[in-house]
């Protein structure tokens, strides 16, 4: 029994052993197998590494290769790309300027009312109501009650027009004046031009001067001594005014001229000086008349006559055909006047300064002054400061 039992311990004792052999030899192989496998692994990694390099240097030759391309696309495509940039700007701008002018596009054409003879008030709607817009200027009228009322418009009465156009309407202030001025104590002239000046651009002005009655009286010529109707008198048509007007203080009579043997500046100092009117004729001297001066006047035989009495004179006149002066009867028809209005007759020689030849009053009618000048001298008469006639003396 002990026997068997050693033989037992020592049979397991061999199999301890065998077991922890083979135990080693497993570790050894595995340490090789591990030895292996990390030889093998670096090796991996290595060829890995390797080829990851390769693509990398693969991947960014193509990534460059295609940016090149990719930049010489973008540079044969900027025409194209300005083409279409510009194209879009005129497409847009066109289709703004659709936008645009689709939404001031004016409204429906309308009919032009007529609103002449309207008043303001009424016209206005009236032009509200067509959707239009009314242009308004104001203007004095000839006719009382005309105040407040369109005298004019512009476009006519059914003219065709669009919608909110304008139209121009002249609207009357009503008349110049409503009532008749006091004219008293002024001059006619001033009168007469104050309303000419008033009613300048209406066809019938609303106030007329009628042909005035002149009487004697201490004041100036040409004042208005009455009128009628009266001051203050309303004006509702077109009136006329009746007016007495001055002829001047000592207007009746004066000492009879004698002029026979005066010369021409003689004369002249007396007709400035005279309220004569001398009406004057001459022919070349002959025989035993003196050149220049006056050979005969109408008889008189009363000492006095009535102011501006006309004369006639009669002068022998020089014959300037070889002199530089020309001697002369200078002669103008004019209105005749109610009173004597001053006159002058002026010099406007080829050379030097115009001169006054002649300061008179006259009531107008024929008017002969006589004169001496050079040749080429221009001769004016001037009926109060207006030029009325001229001469050209040659």
């Amino acid at each position: 029994m002990a026997r068997k039992k050693i033989t037992d311990e020592n049979k397991v004792i061999e199999e301890n052993a065998v077991i922890e052999e083979n135990e080693n030899v497993l570790q050894e192989e595995e340490k090789d197998s591990f030895t292996n496998s990390e030889i093998e692994v670096d090796d991996y990694n290595s060829e890995i590494s390797v080829k990851t390099e390769e693509v990398t240097k693969d991947k960014t030759k193509k990534a460059r290769k295609s940016l090149a391309e990719s930049f010489n696309t973008f540079q044969n495509s900027i025409p194209v790309i300005i083409i279409t940039f510009v194209v879009s700007l005129v497409i847009m701008g066109l289709a703004c300027i659709g936008v645009f002018f689709a939404n001031v596009k004016g409204e429906e054409q309308v009919l032009v009312p007529n609103v002449v003879g309207k008043k303001w008030d009424e016209a206005l709607l009236e032009m509200q109501t067509k959707e239009l817009y009314p242009r308004i200027t104001l203007r004095y009228s000839d006719n009382p009650g005309d105040e407040g009322k369109i005298l004019e418009q512009d476009p006519d009465a059914g003219s065709i027009v669009k919608g909110y156009s304008r139209v121009s309407l002249v609207i009357s202030r009503g008349i110049v004046i409503d009532e008749v001025g006091d004219y008293v104590g002024k001059n006619l002239d001033d009168v007469r031009m104050s309303l000419q000046t008033l009613f300048a651009g209406q066809t019938k002005p609303l106030i007329i001067l009628a042909e005035p009655e002149y009487k004697p009286d201490l004041s100036d010529p040409g004042t208005i001594l009455e009128q009628d109707p009266p001051e203050g008198f309303r004006i509702t048509e077109p009136v006329t005014v009746q007016l007495v007007v001055s002829r001047g203080p000592n207007y009746e009579n004066t000492r009879r001229p004698y002029v026979v043997g005066q010369s021409i500046n003689d004369l002249l100092q007396t007709i400035a000086r005279s309220k004569i009117v001398f009406d004057i004729s001459g022919h070349t001297a002959t025989g035993n008349e003196k050149a220049g001066t006056v050979v005969s006047q109408q008889t008189i035989d009363e000492e006095f006559v009535p102011n501006y009495t006309r004369v006639t004179v009669e002068m022998a006149l020089p014959n300037d055909s070889d002199d530089e002066n020309i001697s002369g009867i200078f002669q103008s028809k004019i209105a005749l006047y109610p009173y004597p209005v001053p006159m002058r007759l002026e010099a406007v020689p080829e050379e030097g300064n115009s001169y006054t030849i002649l300061n008179f009053n006259h009531p107008g009618g024929n008017v002969t002054i006589p004169y001496s000048v050079a040749k080429g001298t221009t001769l004016i008469l001037y009926v109060v400061d207006k030029v009325t006639d001229r001469l050209v003396v040659d």
